[in-house]
């Protein structure tokens, strides 16, 4: 049973001890069930104290003393995020064909509108006239060929980056199952199909979307073109999330706490404003919860709205709201709101670095949360219940104990909890997919990225480029208000 700390948190912020044992509950019986599972065994509760309070600038991890947890063993952990070469040119393999796996390869490619690819894509009649033609080097080349391009596609997917709109995301896949191996194992086995079908999306909503396009009239265009366009995003993810993730959906307003692909618990979001704010799509990985965090407010705001100016002149505005300012050597002023409950972050954020300055974060405005339309930030995303998603996220993620995490709260000084385990956060863009209650539904198009990819269907097939991740310039917007 929870102590004290829990009384003292349902009076003082009004999170439910219930809910939270239910979340951390449900996830940590999934996990014993699992032999793969990346909690730690159970040990004596670490006792966490606050980390000093950054004053003049940003928080810095490092000093921050952090829950004495044991790591995970390495066989547990999550694999780390793969090293990007710089892109090379794409050769395609060519190894010796059979008839007979060349001619299960064509009932393959035949069948694979089913995934919401095309197969006039893969050379399906120069493949069929290669077969007619016999063993031999054409053969080779042509199944070669085709099995590398449909391979590509269903792993990586058929959209290029550059239609793939602040799509900032790196699939590991292509390094776990380079086509040389795929295309080598596949013939050594006898095992074409499986080996194609081995590398389609593990999440869910992947096989739901294969099953509407199985449904959907073939005069109905829109709704098959939509259901092509959201099949191939999830190719543009990791074949497989991990065990445990945080998934969020930027149209849908949703953040999900996932554990085997289950939903746990879900969260309502804010998202970047369309424009210059929208929220890119990334795939990063927690490192810390923050806890009472600091803000130091951007330049953009210190300078160029002339904040900085401003407090230096009154004193008193900048103790009320609640700001350290401090004039520097070279003329510049920094500007760090310290915790509290009207800290623009809230009372917490997710520490996950990216170029992009994005993370997940509390609000002190969360009457906001109210409205069905929430594209309302500068690109990060604000969390619904955000002390609710922190502490379950130390208390899966670094082993720490309900009480301290409330503890830590309610101390309201500034807490790094560096995590002890990979969990995973993906920022998704989904205009079709399961909502939060399992259902099948659309979502609003918010930034009006369907419509290259769309195009990018209708067009044929250009060939794979070795690029991993957008091209476009990175907007780094750190303004939560």
């Amino acid at each position: 049973m929870v102590g004290n700390g829990w009384a003292l948190w349902r009076a003082t912020r009004g999170v439910s001890a219930l809910a939270l044992a239910l979340v951390a509950g449900s996830a940590l019986a999934q996990a014993a069930r699992s032999p793969e599972s990346i909690l730690p065994a159970p040990a004596p509760a670490p006792t966490v104290k606050p980390s000093p309070q950054p004053t003049g600038s940003a928080p810095v991890p490092t000093p921050a003393p952090v829950p004495a947890a044991t790591p995970a063993p390495p066989a547990t952990q999550e694999p780390a995020a793969p090293t990007i070469e710089p892109e090379l040119p794409v050769l395609e393999p060519v190894l010796a064909w059979q008839v007979a796996d060349a001619q299960v390869l064509a009932k393959v490619i035949e069948g694979i509108g089913a995934h919401g690819l095309i197969p006039a894509d893969y050379q399906l009649a120069d493949l069929r006239a290669a077969i007619l033609a016999g063993p031999g080097a054409a053969l080779d080349a042509q199944a070669s060929r085709s099995f590398a391009w449909l391979i590509e596609d269903m792993r990586d997917g058929r959209t290029r980056m550059d239609s793939r709109v602040q799509w900032f995301v790196v699939d590991p896949d292509v390094d776990q199952s380079p086509t040389a191996t795929v295309m080598a194992d596949a013939l050594a086995s006898k095992d074409i199909a499986g080996a194609i079908a081995k590398l389609a999306p593990t999440h869910p909503d992947y096989a739901k979307l294969k099953d509407a396009l199985a449904k959907a009239p073939a005069t109905d265009k829109a709704t098959r073109a939509l259901i092509q366009v959201n099949m191939d995003r999830w190719r543009w993810l990791p074949r497989d999330l991990g065990k445990f993730y945080l998934l969020t959906n930027v149209p849908e307003f949703q953040l999900r706490l996932t554990v085997d692909n289950a939903i746990i618990r879900s969260y309502r979001t804010i998202v970047g404003k369309p424009g210059r704010t929208a929220t890119p799509q990334l795939a990063e990985v927690v490192e810390g919860v923050v806890f009472n965090p600091t803000w130091t407010v951007p330049q953009s705001i210190v300078k160029g709205e002339g904040l900085g100016a401003q407090l230096l002149a009154n004193p008193a505005k900048a103790k009320r709201e609640n700001y350290k300012v401090t004039k520097n050597k070279d003329g510049s002023i920094t500007v760090v709101q310290q915790p509290g409950p009207g800290n623009a972050l809230g009372l917490m954020k997710l520490d996950m670095p990216n170029e992009h300055a994005i993370f997940l974060h509390d609000t002190p405005n969360r009457n906001l949360f109210k409205l069905a339309q929430r594209a309302l930030s500068h690109g990060c995303v604000r969390t619904e219940r955000a002390t609710e998603l922190a502490i379950t996220m130390a208390i899966l993620g670094a082993g720490v104990t309900p009480d301290d995490a409330v503890a830590i709260v309610t101390s309201g000084k500034y807490t790094r909890v560096a995590m002890t385990r990979t969990f995973p956060v993906y920022l998704t863009y989904f205009t079709m997919a399961s909502d939060i209650t399992g259902k099948m539904g659309k979502f609003g198009d918010l930034y009006g990225r369907d419509a290259p990819v769309l195009a990018s269907f209708t067009a044929p097939r250009a060939a794979w480029d070795g690029k991993r991740k957008s091209t476009e310039t990175v907007i780094k917007l750190d303004n939560p208000l």
